[in-house]
């Protein structure tokens, strides 16, 4: 796993463009504000792309990977066509799966059971109707991480855009668990799945 995994604060950027099929996310490290990874979804077909304008968009499959600024892929979020609830798969930096996403069906403000790569459930990603406020919660109620566009520190003002948002993981999370990944992981099944 990459160590940049390790850091417990992230902002999320997503690029905005007039007439954008593929989703692109810078994602900044929380202390220094500098650029650490990059998301890009780079390979469209091309009636993808043209469903992506349409009221189907949220049917498309997706294929994101998740980058160093230097190129490094270090994980992939995938997922088929999609006709009712989402699955979606994560695959580390060897395309070996990680972990998987399943999204639950009548979640008022969207929900998804994180899985791990033997299919155990590891936590729940459960969201609020009535905001952009999500959190990674384990069965006996301990969150291990949480994401949404309130932030009051520096970003308050460089992050302004409803595209934007914060990721803030626990420090009860182990460095180099594979927990980590899946968290980073579903922060694009929030945009891409339950918000576009």
């Amino acid at each position: 796993m990459n160590s940049l995994l390790n850091k417990n604060l992230f902002f999320v950027k997503e690029h905005v463009a007039m007439f954008k099929a593929a989703n692109s996310f810078d994602i900044y490290d929380g202390e220094t504000q500098n650029i650490i990874l990059q998301c890009r979804e780079e390979n469209l077909g091309f009636f993808t792309k043209m469903l992506r304008f349409t009221d189907y968009k949220r049917m498309t499959p997706l294929e994101i990977d998740i980058r160093t600024t230097q190129g490094e892929k270090i994980l992939t979020v995938k997922r088929g066509v999609s006709l009712f609830l989402s699955s979606v798969e994560v695959l580390d930096e060897k395309g070996m799966v990680i972990g998987k996403f399943e999204q639950k069906f009548f979640s008022i403000g969207g929900k998804f059971e994180v899985r791990d790569a033997s299919d155990r459930p590891l936590c729940m990603l459960k969201g609020k109707w009535t905001s952009w406020d999500f959190q990674f919660v384990s069965s006996d109620n301990q969150v291990f991480a949480s994401v949404n566009k309130k932030w009051a520190g520096f970003g308050k003002e460089f992050f302004t855009s409803a595209d934007n948002y914060v990721l803030q993981i626990s420090p009860d999370v182990p460095e180099n668990h594979p927990l980590r990944m899946l968290i980073m992981a579903a922060v694009m099944c929030i945009d891409l799945v339950l918000k576009e």
